[in-house]
């Protein structure tokens, strides 16, 4: 049985309480309290979001759950993707789908092609490359996927003057070529062709505005 005189107690410690609840003014004040509290969440939730994507390139994508940046990718302007899981490559049931130049800029890769004025699609089979060469006229955006690939870009800041990278065959990368920057792509899988599209900002008509057969080891 409840004790009478701790029931008067608590009741004269809430009577305060329930009188400002009897009060015409009492829902405005409780209706701002809570809209004062969601405004909070919002804003703490709004700045953990710009923080984690306003960060330098590398360690903002590498906080990505479907990203996984590896040592050189960063060094040859490539961003890769788990194409079995979600991620900005948009997936559903019937496979990815994306656009070259949203995507590398989304990614935080400068130099790639600012519009897609000229695009080409092709296959590398097993054993095959494909670039080799600079371009002085136009900066190029690639998307690759389909087999392991080896993706080698011009970097003067490398020893060697270049940086390469192997992209799995699970994986779909993003990757720019700015103007004056030789690249390459070599199919490396025993099996599988690699696919990819190249995206250019001008007209590649006129060849010598590019340099051929660039590194001789390829």
């Amino acid at each position: 049985m409840a004790n009478p005189r701790r029931v008067l107690i608590e009741n004269q410690r809430l009577s305060p309480l329930i009188n400002l609840l009897k009060k015409p003014l009492a829902f405005p004040l409780l209706l701002s309290f809570f809209l004062f509290l969601t405004w909070i969440t919002l804003r703490v939730q709004h700045s953990s979001h710009f923080s984690s994507s306003s960060s330098l390139p590398n360690s903002a994508l590498k906080s990505h759950p479907d990203l996984e940046i590896l040592d050189d990718d960063e060094k040859v302007n490539l961003v890769r993707f788990d194409a079995a899981s979600l991620s900005p490559v948009r997936k559903d049931d019937r496979g990815w789908l994306l656009d070259p130049v949203i995507l590398a800029r989304d990614s935080r890769l400068s130099g790639g092609a600012a519009s897609c004025l000229s695009i080409h699609v092709g296959e590398i089979r097993p054993g095959s490359l494909r670039g080799n060469h600079r371009h002085h006229a136009c900066n190029e955006t690639f998307v690759i996927w389909g087999a392991k690939t080896k993706f080698r870009l011009e970097n003067h800041k490398v020893e060697k003057g270049y940086a390469e990278v192997l992209i799995g065959d699970d994986e779909v990368a993003v990757a720019v070529s700015p103007s004056g920057t030789a690249h390459a792509l070599v199919n490396v899988d025993p099996l599988r062709s690699t696919f990819f599209i190249g995206c250019q900002d001008s007209n590649m008509q006129n060849s010598s505005n590019s340099d051929y057969k660039v590194w001789k080891d390829l």
